[in-house]
């Protein structure tokens, strides 16, 4: 099983470990795309800082961030599992999850995206950065794109034979879109709000609150050693879990299945 997430725009502000080491990373393939974007970040955050906020999408009370992407090359690093906060990975828990038996499920399938990183497993130790998937940084261009082709031939490698349960945001999905065998092993994971009863039910798609069911969903799969090999199997799992979940075919081959979790007002 793999399971895909976004990161966090929240994060901890402070490492202790060394210097980032590109290669040692997830994928070391990508390693001299991870220094090519991370030199131009540096760069443009060198620069006048309200056009580098603008680029990245910044107020002007988030100047903090664009001086702290002048200098991540040297900067303190400590595990994404530490990095990332906000609502989904506070249910995902992710720290306690390397320190318990499900330590080496984590480590194996879980995968998080990252606009400067590409991917990075939680294990690996960066430096707080500041660069969503949706910019587009100069000599870089757009990073979904930038990303999606460095990483589609290798995540389809380490897709194969596996299950791939798909939790990340729009923006995130750009830099790999699973094809062919691959997607139709892949569920992705939407989250649905039902309220009333019976022929009066209605059901609407949750925004926020989605994170945090993806980071619960994500928990307890590796928590409890499930280990589906389909998109069906991965409904039952989450089924006897205690979550309702419906699986919905994709309209043509080669695209997803939905897996609908339902919560009741």
């Amino acid at each position: 099983m793999l399971i895909l997430l976004p990161p966090s725009e929240g994060k901890a502000v402070h490492g202790d470990g060394p210097p980032v080491d590109a290669g040692a990373l997830a994928l070391p393939e990508v390693a001299q795309a991870r220094e090519a974007v991370l030199e131009r970040l540096q760069e443009l955050c060198r620069g006048p800082e309200e056009a580098a906020r603008e680029v990245l999408g910044l107020s002007a009370a988030q100047g903090e961030a664009v001086r702290r992407n002048r200098a991540l090359a040297d900067a303190p690093t400590l595990r994404a599992a530490d990095l990332y906060t906000g609502v989904l990975y506070d249910r995902l828990a992710l720290p306690g999850l390397l320190d318990s038996p499900a330590a080496g499920r984590a480590a194996e399938s879980v995968l998080i995206f990252s606009g400067l990183w590409g991917v990075l497993a939680p294990g690996d130790r960066v430096p707080p950065y500041r660069l969503s998937m949706g910019v587009r940084l100069p000599g870089v261009g757009p990073l979904g794109a930038f990303w999606r082709a460095q990483l589609s031939d290798l995540l389809d490698k380490r897709a194969e034979g596996r299950v791939v349960v798909d939790c990340r945001s729009a923006a995130y999905t750009a830099a790999w879109r699973p094809g062919g065998a691959a997607a139709e092993r892949t569920v992705s994971v939407r989250v649905l709000r039902e309220t009333g009863t019976g022929a009066a039910a209605k059901r609407g798609v949750v925004s926020h609150m989605a994170k945090a069911a993806r980071g619960t969903i994500a928990h307890s799969l590796l928590a409890e050693g499930a280990d589906p090999r389909t998109p069906a199997e991965v409904a039952e799992a989450l089924n006897g879990l205690g979550y309702t979940a419906e699986l919905r075919a994709p309209e043509r081959r080669g695209r997803p299945w939905t897996l609908d979790v339902i919560e009741r007002a």
